[in-house]
């Protein structure tokens, strides 16, 4: 009996050692997983308990041009907070604030008298308002350090770069297109709490760093850029047009050196402009081309071997019934070649042209060269235009298609379109950005040149060139294009506009446009020009031709392009002063200014550096005022003017590339 009581009690013991050695063993690995595996998550759960996190706003990457200058910076500014928890009079604190901020008092203090340890009082705020506010010394006020979105040269290349938003997102242009890219990573400014979850005052109190966004560097050239706007503000404000778009494209490559819409804005304050003011006209507007789908018409028919360069068309004397519709021109004309079609932008002689070609073909052409499709050029908004299915044209529409209207196409398609008559038949993709990289200079993403298909033959884009270059000569409807020592390649353009009202052609409302390429024989720049609802003329010649002549000039001596032909003086905007003799300008040759003679002719600056024309003028004893740096590209008195030892004279030069 004895026994087996102390048997069972041996195995009582055991039972209960055994689940003891059990418990301990569960809880020390319950210990170990908690305290080991899941710290971190429990140190996190704890942060998020005991810490409050605002986020800061994060640095965004620069953009530059493809010379390397910044067109978009992130800059580090002081936002203002407050500690209500510390402020002990916050009536008095809202009085001394509220004029600096622009904010009512009576909302100040109401945020400053709550119990809460962080508000912001007001984000990014200047550092002149700042200073005054530091110097202020108030209890319960501090500043963290931001980013701030900064845009350097204003309203240079707006549309193109776009804005961004305070947080920052980016909110149009390159900014939206490539935010991921450029937007870095967030900072946090984090504020304790103590054990029942009430804030305690920013007194040491920690901040995350934000991390920098990748760089862009974009294939615009700031120089161009600036030239363009220029010339397109003034063809705008001289026509007394509504607005107006320029382009400047590499043919060979593709590459956007300018794009330009007017009017324009600062980015820097985009919110005080329209928001019809901040659209990228290039790619988000389409319009009716009128006379410059007759480059294209030409080309599909030359392709298509339909016609030939020496064909000859019945023009009608100018009136031409067709479907039920006549068909215009401007001037009278008989038999004319395919060649003096273009010179001449016979509407009459393009719908024969057309006939020829037949709808399914030219449909077929015309969406070859990018018409009816986006460009996918890398920036928002881009619009497709309207290029309807050839089984959709009735009646009239394959004459007036010819001699572009009843077809819409957007700015980037157009000069994508005439880049592959330029580069010998290659439709290109435009681009934007070149490069993306990261501080350090490591390439991210390279852009290179791209070739969406050839849509015509070297020897017909020849031919069409030859065709164009008629265009800008003596009795072309382009000749205030045409550009000393240069051969200018180009087609004017006049469209009606439809009416939003009526639904109809208006009578009064068109697009005014100038198309073209330069050097035509070796082109380097491919341009266009398009001025919105002019009023002093309504004929692309007239209106947009000018512009793209100066935007060619002077592009083409910043780029140190080369002449090819005689130079000589050119006509104010094509026009000969009746019974005035032109005065030829003097060309001052970069090496031969000391040799300069003076005399009573005011030479042709244009591509000559700062130390060339000082050397002349002093030599000269003449009044000059330099603006800028770099070379040459404008200039007054016009070259050829009389000019006197007591004129007032300037130039104004842009950095060489």
């Amino acid at each position: 009996m004895k026994d087996t009581k102390e048997k069972w009690s041996r195995i009582r013991i055991r039972i209960v050692g055994i689940a003891f050695a059990i418990f301990f063993v569960i809880t020390s690995a319950r210990a170990f997983y908690l305290q080991i595996i899941k710290q971190d998550d429990w140190v996190r759960l704890a942060d998020r308990q005991h810490q409050k996190i605002v986020p800061l706003t994060p640095a965004r990457g620069t953009i530059y041009d493809r010379n390397g200058a910044a067109l978009a910076v992130s800059i580090e500014v002081d936002s203002c907070f407050g500690e209500p928890v510390v402020i002990v009079d916050a009536e008095k604190t809202a009085a001394r604030l509220a004029p600096l901020l622009g904010v009512q008092r009576d909302i100040l203090a109401k945020k400053l008298a709550g119990k809460k340890s962080f508000v912001w009082l007001q984000r990014q705020v200047s550092p002149e308002v700042a200073a005054k506010i530091k110097a202020l010394k108030l209890e319960g006020i501090g500043f963290v350090k931001e980013s701030r979105r900064y845009y350097p040269n204003s309203e240079v290349a707006a549309h193109v770069v776009g804005f961004t938003g305070l947080d920052p997102k980016g909110l149009e242009g390159i900014e939206l297109k490539y935010n991921s890219q450029l937007l870095g990573n967030t900072g946090y400014l984090i504020t304790e709490r103590d054990a029942l979850g009430r804030d305690i005052a920013l007194k040491g109190t920690v901040i995350k760093e934000s991390s920098k966004g990748y760089n862009i560097t974009l294939t615009l050239d700031k120089n161009i850029q600036y030239l363009a706007e220029k010339e397109l503000a003034k063809a705008v404000s001289q026509s007394r047009g509504a607005g107006g778009i320029a382009l400047v494209m590499e043919p060979r490559t593709g590459k956007v050196l300018a794009m330009a819409s007017y009017p324009s804005f600062n980015p820097n304050a985009y919110h005080r402009y329209p928001h019809d003011t901040l659209r990228n006209r290039a790619v988000a507007d389409s319009f009716e081309p009128g006379s410059t789908m007759k480059v294209f018409l030409i080309a599909s028919a030359l392709e298509a071997k339909v016609i030939g360069p020496n064909d000859n068309f019945n023009c009608e004397n100018g009136s031409f019934s067709i479907g039920g519709r006549v068909i215009h021109d401007t001037h009278k004309y008989g038999a004319l070649s395919v060649s003096e079609i273009m010179k001449f932008s016979s509407n009459i002689g393009a719908a024969k042209i057309g006939s020829r070609l037949g709808p399914e073909r030219l449909s077929g052409y015309l969406k070859n060269f990018g018409f009816g499709e986006r460009s996918e050029v890398d920036v928002p908004g881009e619009v497709a235009g309207l290029l309807r299915d050839q089984g959709r044209w009735y009646g009239i529409d394959l004459a007036t298609i010819s001699f572009g209207q009843g077809v819409s196409v957007s700015a980037v398609q157009l000069l994508a379109a005439v880049s592959a008559v330029a580069n010998g038949g290659l439709l290109m993709k435009p681009y934007l950005v070149d490069r993306i990289s990261d501080d350090a200079g490591r390439i991210i993403q390279q852009n290179a040149p791209q070739v969406r298909r050839r849509v015509i033959s070297s020897q017909t884009a020849q031919a069409v060139a030859r065709m164009m270059a008629s265009v800008t000569s003596e009795g072309g409807t382009g000749l205030n294009a045409s550009l000393d020592g240069f051969k200018v390649a180009g087609k004017t353009g006049t469209a009606q506009k439809v009416d939003p009202v009526t639904k109809c052609y208006s009578a009064s409302k068109r697009t005014a446009s100038f198309l073209g390429f330069v050097p035509a024989e070796d082109p380097r720049l491919s341009i266009l020009v398009i001025v919105d609802e002019p009023k002093t003329s309504s004929y692309g010649g007239v209106v947009a031709a000018p512009a793209f002549r100066e935007i060619a000039h002077q592009s083409l001596c910043y780029l140190k392009v080369t002449p090819t032909g005689p130079l000589k003086a050119r006509p104010e905007d094509g026009k000969e002063v009746a019974g005035r003799q032109q005065a030829q300008p003097e060309v001052v040759a970069e090496g031969a200014i000391d040799e300069a003679s003076a005399g009573a002719s005011m030479p042709n600056f244009h591509g000559m550096s700062i130390r060339s024309v000082l050397r002349y003028m002093e030599k000269n004893s003449l009044n000059v005022k330099i603006i800028g740096s770099g070379r040459a590209v404008e200039q007054n008195p016009s070259p050829g003017s009389t000019i006197g030892a007591g004129d007032q004279v300037w130039v104004k030069f842009v950095p060489s590339a």
